[in-house]
């Protein structure tokens, strides 16, 4: 792995560690609308997926703050994880001759 892909992913690794506890608590523009228009109670129980890690928490941490970094780190990982493999079987490799 090169020095400019490993600097890439400590930034986001960083980020999603020590900003996302600092995200807003508020809901994003789909479930704002959801609330404002008053049918978002037809949707709980109703979900096509459940989440592992749900409402950017990961389960089982007691704090918080601690539990929200650990979601964003998970979440870099995995898009970094599936992002490398689909390059690497997408991208052909060049002959260094």
């Amino acid at each position: 792995m090169n020095k400019k892909l490993l600097a890439g992913l400590l930034i986001a690794l960083l980020v999603a560690v020590f900003l996302s506890p600092f995200a807003s608590p508020h809901p994003d523009g789909l479930e704002r609308v959801a609330e404002d228009q008053n049918f978002i109670q037809r949707a709980y129980g109703k979900e096509v997926l459940t989440s592992p890690i749900p409402d950017y928490s990961m389960p089982g941490m007691q704090s918080e703050f601690l539990a929200t970094g650990a979601a964003g780190a998970t979440g870099v990982a995995l898009t970094f994880g599936l992002v490398m493999g689909m390059k690497r079987f997408l991208v052909k490799r060049q002959n260094c001759s």
